[in-house]
C-alpha cells in the first residue's frame, strides 16, 4: 500500500511540474535512483548543501541519534556538504557540541564548513531593532572579533550569512557620518562622502578586514571566508555592502537566490527571475569567487520552491545551498523537500549542461552600488517578458543588444557611451524613465531605440498584453538569430551553441512559438534543448 501511494505521489508531481529530459523532452525519470550516490558523481559539476544553526546544532546535533538522523536526511537529499554555524540571535553553539558533529559529518564523507550570522550583536541598530547592530559601536565591534577568533579556531572556512549590514542612524551614527569618519577599535578612516551611503559602506569594508578577516587569519592562517549576499540587490549600499571592495577583499562569495513565491501575502513581490539576474550579475563581479546560490522555504509551495533551485542552477551557480536543515523540518518544508528530491536527477543533468555553455541576451547594464529611484528590481521584470538578459557591471560596448534603466546614469560617462552604441544600430531597449533622463542628451528618436513602459511601476509590466510584448521582443531577439512568442510569465534562456531553455511561471499551460516551432508549456514546466 505504501509503495502504490509514493507511486501515486510521484506521478502527481511529475504531472504538474512539466519537467523536461536532454534534447527536448517531457517526461520526468519514473523512479528517482540514489541520490546519494549521484550526488557524488556530480561534484565536479553541483552540489547541494545545508545549514544546521546555531539553534539547530543545540537541537538536532547534541546526540548521536541527532546526527544520525541529520545524516540519513542529507543522504536522501543529494546533500554533501554541510555547514555548522556557530552564532545566530545572541547564541553561541557549544564548542564541544560543534566539534562532534563535524567530526562525524567528517566521518561520513560529507564536507564541513562554518557559518556566523551577526545578528543580535551588541549594541542594536535603530532601525532593525533587536537583529542589526550598530557597528559604530566598539563594544560591539569587540563582541564581532570575538565570534569570530571562535568560529576560525574549529572552521577553515566560513560563511557569513546575509545579516552582515548595518541600518544604523543612532547620535553616535550621525555624528562619524558627519565627522566623516570610520573609527574601528584604535585605527581611525576616512570616508568619502558624507551620506549614510558612504559612511555605512566604509564601516563595513573596514570593520570586514579588521575585525573579520584578519582576526580569523590570525587565529587559523588556512582560514577562508565567504561573504553571503541577500537577494536585495537595489538597496545593498544603502546598507553597507560594497560589493566591489568587499568581493575583492573576501575569499569566495554566496548570492540569495530566494524568490519565493511572488503571490505570498507575507514573503511575496519577488518574481521568480530576479534569483537568475543576481546569481548572474554578482558572478560577473566576483567570477570564480561566486560559489553558489542560497534559498528557503519560506513563503513557498512545492512548485515555486523547485523553481528557485532551477532559477540558481540555469544562472550557472556550482552550489545549491538550502537553507536551513531545522526550518525543513516543519510547514512546508518536507513536502518542498521531497518536491526537490524528485527533481533532483534533472537539477543535476541541466547543471551539467549550463556549465559547458556561455549564455548569449540583451546586456542588463547595472553598475554597482547603482541607485533604482522609481525602477526598482526592474531587471527581474524585464526577464518575465520573455527577454534573455545578460546581466553585467560595466558598460557593454561589445553586446549585440542592450537593455537600460535608471540605474545606468550611476557611470558618469553613460551619456556618452549609450549615444555611441546607439550610432552601431544595434538594438536598444530603454526604461521610459531614463528615456526622460536622456532628452536632448542622445538620439532616442532612432530606429533602433525602444522605449519600455515602466511608469514608475516595474511590477506593471507584468500587466502588457501578448501582442504588445511580442512586437516588443522582436527586433531586440533579431540580433540573437531568434524569435518568440509568448506570454508574459514565461520566461527564455539563451546559450552562444543554440541550446535554449524556456520556462513558464504562470499558473496555467502555455502555447510558446520559438524560432518558429511551437511548444506547450505545463503550468510551473520548463523545456530545453542542448545542441
Amino acid at each position: 500500500m505504501k509503495t502504490l501511494l509514493a507511486a501515486t505521489t510521484l506521478a502527481l508531481l511529475l504531472a504538474g511540474w512539466g519537467c523536461r529530459t536532454a534534447t527536448e523532452t517531457a517526461s520526468q525519470p519514473a523512479a528517482r535512483p540514489g541520490l546519494s550516490d549521484l550526488a557524488k558523481r556530480n561534484l565536479a559539476t553541483h552540489r547541494f548543501s545545508t545549514l544546521f544553526t546555531a539553534q539547530d546544532v543545540r537541537r538536532y546535533l547534541s546526540t548521536d541519534a541527532g546526527i544520525d538522523a541529520a545524516l540519513d536526511w542529507c543522504r536522501q537529499t543529494a546533500v554533501s556538504k554541510v555547514y555548522l554555524e556557530t552564532f545566530r540571535d545572541g547564541y553561541q553553539a557549544e564548542r564541544a557540541t560543534l566539534q562532534h558533529a563535524k567530526e562525524r559529518f567528517l566521518e561520513a564523507g560529507f564536507e564541513v564548513s562554518g557559518c556566523v550570522t551577526p545578528t543580535q550583536v551588541g549594541k542594536s541598530s535603530t532601525d532593525w531593532k533587536n537583529t542589526i547592530s550598530c557597528y559604530t559601536d566598539l563594544p560591539t565591534q569587540a563582541k564581532v572579533r570575538a565570534i569570530f577568533e571562535f568560529a576560525a579556531g574549529l572552521f577553515d572556512e566560513i560563511m557569513i550569512d546575509d545579516f552582515w549590514f548595518t541600518d544604523c542612524a543612532c547620535p553616535e551614527c550621525e555624528a562619524a557620518r558627519q565627522a566623516r569618519t570610520v573609527k574601528i577599535g584604535d585605527k581611525t578612516y576616512p570616508v568619502a562622502g558624507d551620506t549614510w551611503e558612504d559612511y555605512r559602506c566604509e564601516l563595513m569594508v573596514r570593520l570586514s578586514r579588521d575585525n573579520v578577516l584578519a582576526v580569523a587569519r590570525r587565529v587559523n592562517p588556512k582560514a577562508t571566508l565567504i561573504i553571503k549576499y541577500p537577494q536585495w540587490y537595489d538597496n545593498f549600499h544603502n546598507r553597507g555592502y560594497e560589493v566591489l571592495r568587499e568581493t575583492a577583499d573576501f575569499d569566495r562569495i554566496w548570492v540569495g537566490t530566494e524568490t519565493r513565491d511572488y503571490k505570498d501575502s507575507r514573503w511575496g513581490g519577488t518574481v521568480q527571475y530576479e534569483a537568475y539576474f543576481i546569481m548572474r550579475w554578482l558572478g560577473g563581479i566576483g567570477g570564480k569567487k561566486c560559489g553558489g546560490g542560497w534559498y528557503d522555504w519560506l513563503g513557498t509551495t512545492e512548485r515555486t520552491y523547485v523553481e528557485q533551485a532551477r532559477q540558481t542552477i540555469l544562472a550557472g551557480a556550482r552550489e545549491s545551498f538550502l537553507f536551513c536543515y531545522g526550518g525543513l523540518q516543519g510547514t512546508t518544508g518536507p513536502k518542498n523537500v521531497e518536491a526537490l528530491r524528485v527533481n533532483q536527477p534533472e537539477l543535476f543533468a541541466v547543471a551539467k549542461e549550463v556549465k559547458r555553455r556561455k549564455i548569449v541576451g540583451l546586456a542588463a547594464y547595472k553598475p554597482a552600488n547603482s541607485h533604482p529611484e522609481d525602477e526598482p528590481r526592474v531587471f527581474d521584470f524585464v526577464g518575465m517578458l520573455g527577454l534573455p538578459l545578460a546581466p553585467c557591471h560595466e558598460f557593454p560596448k561589445n553586446a549585440p543588444a542592450a537593455f537600460f534603466s535608471v540605474h545606468a546614469l550611476k557611470d558618469a560617462r553613460f551619456a556618452d557611451r549609450l549615444a555611441a552604441f546607439i550610432k552601431t544600430g544595434k538594438p536598444v531597449l530603454l526604461t521610459d524613465g531614463l528615456a526622460r533622463r536622456l532628452t536632448n542628451a542622445v538620439n532616442l528618436a532612432a530606429a533602433n531605440v525602444r522605449i519600455l513602459p515602466v511608469k514608475g511601476s516595474p511590477k506593471s509590466l507584468l500587466d502588457l498584453p501578448q501582442g504588445q510584448v511580442d512586437e516588443l521582443r522582436a527586433p531586440l531577439l533579431r540580433p540573437l538569430k531568434t524569435t518568440l512568442r509568448a506570454p508574459v510569465g514565461v520566461a527564455v534562456y539563451l546559450f552562444r551553441d543554440g541550446s535554449w531553455v524556456l520556462e513558464n511561471f504562470t499558473d496555467e499551460a502555455v502555447r510558446v512559438e520559438l524560432n518558429g516551432q511551437a511548444h506547450t508549456l505545463a503550468a510551473r514546466g520548463w523545456k530545453y534543448r542542448w545542441r
